[in-house]
């Protein structure tokens, strides 16, 4: 009986999980061919058109945007600030990006690396598999969470194929996230005024 239950409910896992990634993949390119993903001011554009619903679509912007890494990251977090201002911006962001890091964590714990080469260059994804087989990954995955510019996405779908737990790598992902997206916020408001 708890197994008839058990199976149940991977079959519906299962159906959801095609079911979304179908809306993901629908959306993707969707926003590819709009042109939505080509400038900060043209996300904010389109998130603006969803009225009182456009803070929930921004969220799961982001969440596509760590699952399938073809749309600029950089893009999409200074369209949140644009689009909701700073705090509001940060906080979307946070949450978007936390979740999004929190499904790549377990499609790749289900799917494996074969998922991860289909998304990223060989050459990089080994160079992050070599710090799993010398114990160092947890550390790399530490501070590339917590500094910008760390490919922070990939970083997420090898700590589902490393021997890190769930709660580590939740922890290191609530924590880490908040810096990161400060220091980019702050970079991304100071750069034009020196260049300026």
């Amino acid at each position: 009986m708890a197994e008839e239950k058990e199976t149940k409910f991977k079959n519906v896992i299962t159906i959801v999980t095609i079911i979304m990634t179908i809306i993901i993949l629908l959306f993707v390119v969707y926003g590819i061919r709009k042109g939505v993903f080509k400038s900060p001011q043209k996300l904010v554009d389109y998130i603006k058109t969803f009225g009182p619903a456009a803070f929930i679509v921004f969220i799961f912007i982001q969440i596509i945007q760590v699952i399938f890494p073809i749309i600029p990251g950089g893009a999409s977090c200074l369209a949140g600030v644009l689009a909701f201002g700073p705090l509001l911006g940060f906080v979307y962001n946070y949450i978007g990006l936390c979740l999004g890091s929190i499904v790549v964590f377990f499609l790749s714990r289900k799917y494996g690396l074969a998922l991860i080469l289909k998304l990223f260059k060989k050459e990089t994804v080994e160079k992050y598999i070599a710090y799993i087989k010398n114990k160092k990954f947890t550390k790399v995955f530490f501070w590339g969470i917590f500094l910008p510019g760390a490919p922070d996405d990939l970083l997420c779908y090898i700590a589902g194929i490393s021997d890190i737990s769930f709660k580590k790598f939740f922890i290191i992902i609530l924590l880490g996230k908040p810096l990161a997206l400060y220091l980019y916020s702050l970079f991304m408001n100071v750069i034009p005024r020196i260049i300026k």
